[in-house]
């Protein structure tokens, strides 16, 4: 078996530094940059070499992955002087695993083969938990042959790997997962509040019904976190405002209606209005807690600062 690709890594958030982690204990030698340096210091210390810029850490790279908050972030990480389509290496494969804007991606991709580079958008979905785990679902668009060559480091990171397309094809595909979570998030919230003002024990329903059809990823991992008045991120209300109005902006662009996804955009931004853009997504309970008037997930309850 011959060497391990190098890999040129830029994002170490709640999500990026775990992804990263999983890559340094398979063998991958791996150069990474962020924003802020000391949310790497845990990476450096496991062996991974520090970079002052995007530029430097794709330079002699064969794998740049990159996973930062917006869409103006990745325009910046690629396109900016010292960005990453500077300083990468002929034949390099780039790897966006950011949420954003499927335009983005395949404009990124159309710039990558003109300068002699592979990209694929590959975006991740199970929040903090399928990091730190390695089991997180990754979506991916772009080259199947590009796809294939860097599929061995997605399954450091992931557990259900998917290759669905051309370039933009991951972002699209991730868009279809917000949408879907933000319904099941609404549902669950409602669900509780429902429970709680009948006078039905909150955790017994939440094992009741999570044994049969209403079982979701939300309800099984976040109705938890609601009932400790646990609002710590996983994946904050900012970056999931951000997303569903990625979502809003392409279902508009193909004459679609998404009524449901509209309700529960406002609702958070709503949330948000209330400080908690940097809670985490179930934070969605205290702002039907505030409408329904039950108080029982207010602000002054324990545990929810």
């Amino acid at each position: 078996m011959g060497a391990k690709m190098h890999v040129g890594w830029i994002g170490t958030g709640v999500m990026g530094r775990w992804m990263c982690r999983h890559l340094l204990e398979a063998g991958y030698p791996v150069t990474v940059y962020n924003r802020t340096m000391e949310k790497a210091a845990d990476l450096i210390q496991h062996g991974a070499r520090e970079a002052s810029s995007p530029q430097e850490a794709a330079s002699g790279a064969d794998v740049v992955c990159t996973i930062v908050g917006s869409p103006g972030d990745v325009e910046e990480v690629y396109f900016s002087e010292q960005g990453v389509l500077s300083g990468a290496k002929a034949g390099a494969y780039l790897v966006d695993m950011t949420t954003t804007q499927p335009s983005l991606a395949v404009e990124i991709y159309h710039k990558a083969k003109e300068l002699g580079f592979s990209s694929i958008d590959a975006p991740v979905s199970g929040g903090d938990v399928g990091a730190r785990e390695g089991k997180l679902t990754i979506m991916a668009g772009g080259d199947k042959d590009a796809f294939d060559a860097v599929n061995p480091l997605f399954s450091c990171m992931g557990k259900h790997i998917a290759y669905m397309g051309k370039a933009g094809s991951g972002q699209h595909t991730k868009m279809c997962n917000q949408i879907t979570i933000a319904g099941t998030m609404i549902g669950m919230c409602e669900a509780l509040l429902y429970s709680y003002k009948a006078g039905v024990p909150v955790d017994r329903m939440v094992q009741t019904i999570s044994t049969g059809a209403a079982s979701c990823w939300s309800l099984n991992n976040l109705a938890p976190r609601i009932m400790r008045y646990d609002f710590h991120p996983g994946f904050s209300v900012d970056h999931f405002i951000k997303d569903m109005g990625i979502a809003l902006e392409e279902a508009k662009r193909m004459n679609l209606s998404l009524p449901g996804l509209s309700l529960v955009h406002q609702l958070y931004i709503a949330l948000r209005s209330h400080g908690h853009g940097k809670s985490g997504t179930q934070a969605l309970i205290l702002a039907l807690d505030s409408l329904s008037s039950t108080d029982v997930f207010s602000e002054d309850s324990p545990g929810t600062s």
